[in-house]
């Protein structure tokens, strides 16, 4: 398409609540990973819990996060998208204020009568349910209110705000955490999300349907079994896991490791290098994912993601940090355009819907084990006396063995016909 075709697209081909939805998503994405930037090291230091138990419980944060999005698509279809958006930023705004309390000295009365381990659990996971109803309200919202000619257009444009938010969240929680102190960093996700509730209220208007009459929650469960059944697909989602698993690490172990191997405080700069360079690098990288099979860009972006993090033990620094991070972002590039063209390829055509909704699995499962992993690392190669540079051949492992699975996947269960057969 022309850049004026793409010019009036812009203008006609989507309606006010796109927009609106789109911004929405952006200051969401900042306050998340703004507050995700300093969450490990938060609940490790500044509620004292430990590296090895905050890394586990703030994986487990997300892996709900990102697993619900599976079920939470039916509150959408019988609320509506305002006021299960609205729901959403009501438990963002109550969540994050509760995860904040915790390092106020007005809180301790409060934590003391649950103690900090329970009381950071159950807020944290009161957060992540209420969180995961975002997903399938932006992308739902996205899909109605552009037209089939706008639809990949509106999906670049969401997906560019969602990483333009991951870069500028954690530059934001660097000026907070230390102009006012890390809990305040919470404190800010707080308010953003009550301006995001107050926004949703007043300027987002609810979508029409394109596909009126959604799934009950028991049909949903029905589905899930049925997907959960087709051990090709599932053994496919656990295998991108790995992805996913090295992904955390920007967040869960490399904090630790920036400040007290690297001596570098400002551990949030190093967090923006992956959406920054995802933003710099989408057009000519999704222009060279097109031009290869969705198996052979998945594998080879895999593989480049794994390679990255032995840059750092080479000549362990800062610097070195954000190249092996803008490479693992090369690699993510590579995958990304694909992973969801090749989903949907793998899904009998009355059950698209529902398999979309698994291609968060991933994510999910990915957050759930990074958080242990990082606890290990952390507690055995930056705080226990091992070799800090060796966590890194650890984490290029995980890469480099879930190449070697997505090749073997390909060669024993791909078959002729498959997406990932084909040419882009």
């Amino acid at each position: 398409m022309s850049l004026a075709g793409r010019i009036r697209d812009l203008k006609t081909g989507f309606t006010s609540t796109f927009w609106v939805a789109n911004t929405l998503e952006l200051f969401e994405r900042l306050a998340f990973y703004g507050s995700k930037a300093i969450l490990a090291v938060y609940v490790a230091e500044k509620i004292g819990l430990g590296a090895q138990l905050a890394a586990t419980l703030v994986g487990a944060f997300s892996g709900v996060l990102y697993s619900l999005p599976i079920v939470a698509g039916t509150f959408v279809d019988r609320y509506g998208f305002r006021r299960t958006l609205a729901a959403c930023f009501a438990f963002f705004t109550v969540g994050y204020f509760l995860i904040g309390l915790a390092g106020l000295s007005m809180g301790q009365p409060v934590v003391d009568v649950f103690g900090k381990g329970p009381y950071i659990t159950g807020v944290l996971f009161l957060t992540a349910a209420g969180g995961s109803l975002i997903k399938p309200c932006i992308v739902g919202t996205v899909a109605n209110t552009s037209t089939e000619q706008t639809r990949s257009l509106g999906y670049s444009i969401y997906y560019t705000l969602v990483n333009l938010g991951g870069a500028l969240g954690p530059i934001l929680a660097l000026q907070i955490r230390e102009g006012m102190g890390i809990e305040y960093v919470l404190i800010m996700s707080s308010i953003t999300s009550l301006c995001m509730l107050i926004g949703t209220l007043l300027f987002f208007r609810e979508p029409v349907t394109r596909e009126p009459g959604g799934r009950s929650l028991p049909q949903v469960f029905r589905d899930m079994v049925l997907v959960f059944g087709n051990f090709r697909f599932i053994l496919f989602l656990v295998i991108f896991s790995g992805f996913y698993i090295m992904f955390w690490q920007i967040f869960y172990s490399l904090p630790f490791y920036a400040r007290e191997s690297l001596r570098f405080e400002q551990f949030e700069l190093l967090e923006t290098v992956d959406a920054a360079t995802i933003i710099l690098l989408t057009v000519p990288l999704t222009a060279l994912a097109k031009s290869l099979r969705p198996i052979t860009a998945m594998a080879t972006g895999f593989g480049i993601a794994g390679l990255a993090w032995l840059l750092i033990p080479l000549a362990p620094s800062p610097g070195m940090v954000v190249a092996a991070v803008a490479l693992f972002a090369i690699g993510e590039g590579l995958m990304a355009p694909r992973f969801y063209e090749y989903v949907a390829g793998l899904a009998p055509k009355e059950q698209v819907g529902t398999y979309m909704g698994f291609a968060f699995l991933p994510v999910a499962i990915g957050s759930f084990a990074a958080g242990p992993l990082a606890g290990w690392l952390v507690s055995t190669f930056v705080q226990g006396g091992g070799n800090p540079q060796h966590m890194w051949l650890v984490v290029s492992a995980v890469g480099l063995v879930s190449t070697i699975a997505m090749i073997l996947y390909n060669a024993l269960l791909v078959r002729d016909g498959d997406p990932g057969t084909a040419r882009g």
